[in-house]
């Protein structure tokens, strides 16, 4: 790995190629260069994985992929995996169909502080908006660009939270927008290595999407001291349409067990086979 590298972002992907291509595309198209991708692969196909091998002989700086085999819904097992791999001390995560900003990676690692995880937003565009792209439109930063028409269609079509792509420079406009407190979102956020670590990673008993992967992070970050700060039109994401996933019961059930216990440190994660308290 080039000496250089200071942030590994981790990206969860399972199939969509298609989507993968775009993202990779936006990360081609970063103000800051000094990072590393790990792909933390929930088990995707034979065919796939074979584009996925031929996407990363062609891009200009360092990609792994971590695999497992499709076994249902194990996003959090893949992602503790991708935690082990990296090979810096600042993680940046990430899911598979959301675009970066070319400053998303700038600004996560330029903002970082001890004991914090910041923590960024994201437009939900239409599905419309989303059939328009390619790899070279997101190269050129075409999206940066397209306030006017994603805001046209937040009124007459279906793109929403349009207004958190707005980027601000300014560092007046930066703190009256981040006063409010925003709770962490499981597709964008960072943080030391050593935090995360620290509270075991996620856990893995979360076997459906939503909740495990971003509310159950920050309740047991929070316990073990560290704060949650946003990075609200800061480091902005564009999320490709897709159909909302339900929140299951069973991850409902399973947090409330989670907060009732009330533990930082997951025997359900990186390192297993503990003894119990």
């Amino acid at each position: 790995m080039p000496n250089n590298i200071l942030v590994s972002v981790i990206i969860s992907i399972y199939n969509r190629i298609d989507y993968l291509k775009l993202v990779l595309a936006g990360f081609e198209n970063q103000s800051f260069n000094n990072f590393e991708i790990i792909l933390a692969d929930d088990g995707s196909n034979k065919n796939a994985v074979e584009e996925i091998k031929s996407l990363i002989s062609k891009i200009n700086f360092p990609v792994y992929h971590i695999w497992h085999e499709d076994n249902g819904f194990r996003k959090n097992r893949i992602l503790n995996r991708a935690i082990q791999a990296a090979n810096t001390d600042y993680l940046i995560i990430i899911d598979g169909d959301c675009i970066p900003h070319s400053e998303f990676v700038k600004e996560h690692f330029q903002n970082r502080k001890e004991k914090t995880c910041l923590t960024g937003r994201r437009i939900n565009m239409s599905q419309k908006i989303t059939d328009t792209f390619n790899e070279e439109k997101i190269k050129s930063g075409y999206l940066e660009g397209k306030y006017f028409k994603l805001m046209l269609d937040s009124i007459f079509g279906y793109t929403t939270d349009v207004e958190k792509g707005f980027y601000f420079k300014n560092n007046f406009l930066r703190k009256i927008f981040n006063k409010k407190y925003r709770g962490l979102l499981g597709s964008n956020f960072s943080i030391h290595k050593n935090d995360i670590l620290a509270i075991n990673g996620f856990d893995e008993r979360y076997e459906a999407p939503s909740v495990g992967e971003d509310s159950d992070i920050q309740f047991r970050l929070e316990l073990n001291n560290v704060k949650i700060k946003s990075l609200n039109n800061i480091a902005i994401q564009y999320h490709l349409y897709h159909i909302l996933q339900p929140r299951p019961q069973k991850n409902i059930d399973l947090f409330e067990k989670i907060k009732a216990d009330g533990h930082a440190f997951t025997h359900y994660g990186i390192i297993k086979d503990l003894p119990h308290p």
